[in-house]
């Protein structure tokens, strides 16, 4: 029985031994772990609490500048501002991000557009060609779409019975003015000169240039054959006009467009106006104007 309690009593002390080196194994493993976690937490938290008094300090500087009763020598110290820190990347980063650097120059960019699109003539830069009377034309001197033509440059002659009938009336009016202008009746004179100036003015609705009525002064006969000349200088984009054909007023004849600025359209909505030189069949050099929507 003795040698029973002998056993028992060396069995728990071996258990206790083992308990106890574990124990301390495990405690000695904590402090180690807590020892090196603290050292290597505290730069951070030095760092946290440099950047949180400096960001207090500027804050409250603020503050006390934005003062209405502050003092010129805490307004000098306000004005300095918080030291920047700086900021290093390397190549690999600057890559990824799109950091380009390079030497600020002032040149001029020529950079080369290719797209396909549809060119459009610019509506304000087009002039329609229309006589305000009836008539037949007689002679076409710009006989070909796209011809390059210049303002005051002859287009056709017309032959209108209504005009030549005007121009009888005009020239009759001006000899009445002028042979009645010494009248000493009253009202003769300014008559005859109101009927002269009804005349003319008629004729100048009717667009006849003033040089044709100069030449119908000097002349002192009907034109029958008057010369229609070009409104602007462009290109001839649209031609219905041929000999002996007969015209009204609502006529489209001629269609004169300036194409030294163009529309390029790739949508619906999306344009741009480039500025080309003097081309008709492949304006080659132009410059984009600008960019515009629709």
């Amino acid at each position: 029985m003795l040698r029973t309690e002998h056993n028992n009593y060396r069995r728990a002390f071996w258990i206790a031994l083992t308990t106890t080196i574990v124990l301390a194994i495990v405690a000695t493993v904590l402090w180690w772990r807590l020892s090196h976690g603290g050292a290597s937490s505290q730069p951070d938290s030095s760092s946290t609490s440099e950047s949180t008094k400096t960001m207090a300090q500027t804050s409250s500087a603020n503050v006390s500048g934005s003062e209405p009763g502050a003092g010129g020598d805490s307004q000098a110290g306000n004005m300095q501002e918080a030291p920047l820190a700086p900021i290093q990347l390397t190549p690999q980063r600057m890559q990824s991000i799109g950091v380009v650097l390079g030497i600020v120059e002032s040149k001029s960019v020529n950079t080369e557009l290719r797209f396909y699109g549809n060119v459009q003539v610019d509506e304000r830069r087009q002039a329609y060609v229309q006589t305000r009377f009836a008539g037949w034309i007689r002679k076409v001197y710009a006989d070909a779409t796209g011809n390059f033509i210049r303002k005051g440059q002859p287009l056709f002659t017309i032959y209108s019975p209504d005009l030549v009938s005007t121009e009888h009336e005009y020239l009759l009016a001006k000899k009445n003015s002028e042979s009645l202008q010494q009248s000493k009746v009253s009202g003769v004179a300014s008559g005859a000169s109101s009927l002269f100036s009804a005349a003319k003015e008629r004729l100048l609705q009717w667009e006849v240039s003033p040089a044709e009525i100069e030449k119908l002064d000097q002349g002192g006969k009907a034109i029958t054959d008057l010369t229609v000349n070009s409104p602007v200088s462009g290109y001839i984009t649209q031609k219905n006009a041929l000999p002996n054909m007969y015209v009204r007023p609502e006529t489209m004849l001629y269609t004169v467009a300036d194409l030294s600025d163009v529309w390029v359209y790739r949508s619906r909505s999306q344009f741009l106006s480039f500025r080309c030189t003097t081309s008709m069949s492949a304006p080659t050099s132009c410059r984009l104007a600008g960019w515009h929507w629709r």
